[in-house]
């Protein structure tokens, strides 16, 4: 995959970031270089491997998930925000 000038200018606007227009030819290459890579990952067989493989014998048991809700803390933060409606946060749109 290649990073041209549109797609730095739209992960520009979708991080909050602006990238000085000396840096942006170098910004583009180091993306592409990073995602080039990460795309080799693709290339290896992880067959053989179970989905829950660790490289570490003593690696953190997880407990199981379960839900829970307490109103009086929910309403207690939602209280604290600067816009909130039917217990949700209102946030500004960041996805086009």
């Amino acid at each position: 995959m290649i990073i041209d000038d549109n797609l730095l200018t739209k992960l520009e606007n979708l991080s909050y970031l602006k990238i000085d227009s000396t840096k942006r030819e170098e910004m583009e290459e180091e993306l592409t270089k990073i995602l080039n890579f990460v795309e080799n990952l693709n290339e290896l067989n992880t067959e053989e491997f179970p989905s829950k493989f660790v490289m570490r014998d003593n690696y953190s048991n997880l407990r199981d998930d379960i839900p829970n809700s307490n109103r009086e803390i929910n309403q207690s933060i939602v209280k604290h925000s600067p816009k909130s409606e039917d217990n949700f946060f209102i946030v500004p749109k960041i996805i086009e």
